[in-house]
């Protein structure tokens, strides 16, 4: 199996990029689908976050204010990362639950469409690892216009996340965003030969068609182990 790391930073168009692979068959473990999911009432990321946070951030049906619980934190680094700690585990292992699911429907590649993949040392698990970058101007005004907020507010929440830059730096492949969705989208078709390219013999391996074929070779193995000592 080869598991597709993809991110990049707010309004940069991670998450266009993560459609266009949807569109074209490819699964995407989207992790703030899960982020939303553990912060579900009852769930075991909720009681942490509501125990840490206190009920000011409910709303009235007892579900967690996302928009007010994200003013909180971007504008605070110490409860940013405490909110992290609390629900990275939760995250990791609802992401993985994903990724098994894929498994055993015999996926062959996925993508991990992950905002904090570096941060939450994720990319080891990936290659390749796709950044979808844009110059700071163009990031902020994208995001201004979108969440319709201040130059301040905008530059407050891209200075939360670890700088495109460096994520650009530790990248294998770059998605230059800063032009026209005809540039992405003919970026991406380039993108997507490189990521549906035949699998390596190591990721054939950890395919579930690799695994139940190392297995049928040592059952193969076995039986035929067992009838050369018959005649033994």
């Amino acid at each position: 199996m080869r598991i597709v790391g993809l991110t990049g930073g707010i309004s940069s168009g991670k998450s266009t990029v993560s459609n266009l692979f949807k569109s074209h068959d490819i699964p995407v473990v989207d992790a703030d689908i899960v982020a939303r999911d553990v912060l579900k009432k009852g769930t075991g990321g909720y009681k942490r976050v509501v125990a840490a946070f206190g009920e000011d951030i409910l709303q009235a049906n007892g579900e967690v204010d996302r928009p007010k619980l994200g003013q909180i934190v971007f504008s605070d680094p110490g409860k940013r990362q405490l909110l992290n700690r609390l629900l990275a585990p939760f995250i990791s292992s609802g992401i993985f639950r994903e990724i098994l699911k894929l498994w055993l429907k015999g996926c062959k590649v996925i993508v991990l469409d992950i905002p904090l993949l570096f941060e939450a040392k994720m990319d080891k698990w990936t290659k390749p690892i796709i950044v979808v970058w844009v110059d700071t101007e163009t990031q902020l005004q994208r995001l201004m216009t979108r969440d319709r907020i201040d130059e301040e507010a905008a530059r407050n929440r891209t200075n939360a996340q670890m700088a495109l830059d460096l994520k650009r730096s530790k990248a294998d492949i770059v998605i230059d965003n800063s032009g026209t969705i005809e540039d992405l989208e003919e970026q991406f078709q380039k993108v997507l030969v490189q990521v549906t390219k035949p699998l390596t013999w190591t990721e054939f391996w950890l395919s579930r068609q690799g695994a139940f074929s190392a297995l049928a070779s040592i059952i193969i193995g076995v039986v035929a182990g067992k009838s050369v000592l018959g005649k033994l």
